[in-house]
């Protein structure tokens, strides 16, 4: 198959790192990629918000997955990212995350679903690709919890 054939029933993914872990993000949720930038803190934020950044005259809140995960708290380096997501019916959030990797392509048939439902399940599945596995965030999921 040639790299411009479509299959159906394939989507892409935002492959980005937290430690030595890698997350899939759907791209049609993704609004923009954009390096580590001066982060205002908001009092009284919950503990996995790093605050606010101002993007082109936008203010869009930024949540560190990290926390969110409860991920050991990490320094930002060069390779840190804050990828901005837009949800179905939802404002903008930026994601920290440690580093973005590629952007992969998944067949139906290289995911499996998870088929169970516990509270604060974060992943819609979890994607074979070459000889890697990679866990495919509910991004629209995690943001949602965040109305509570």
């Amino acid at each position: 198959m040639d790299e411009n054939t479509v299959v159906s029933g394939a989507k892409q993914y935002i492959v980005v790192k937290l430690d030595n872990e890698q997350y899939g993000i759907d791209i049609s949720f993704i609004d923009n990629i954009v390096r580590l930038q001066q982060i205002t803190r908001v009092p009284k934020a919950q503990y996995f918000f790093e605050g606010v950044i101002n993007l082109r005259g936008e203010i869009i809140p930024v949540m560190n997955l990290r926390n969110r995960f409860d991920l050991e708290p990490k320094s930002h380096t060069n390779s840190t990212r804050i990828i901005i997501v837009k949800p179905e019916n939802n404002a903008k959030i930026g994601v920290l995350v440690d580093e973005v990797r590629e952007v992969v392509t998944l067949e139906e048939n290289a995911i499996e679903k998870v088929d169970y439902d516990e509270q604060g399940m974060n992943l819609i599945g979890v994607g074979k690709y070459n000889d890697t596995l990679i866990s495919l965030l509910n991004i629209q999921g995690i943001i949602q919890e965040l109305d509570v």
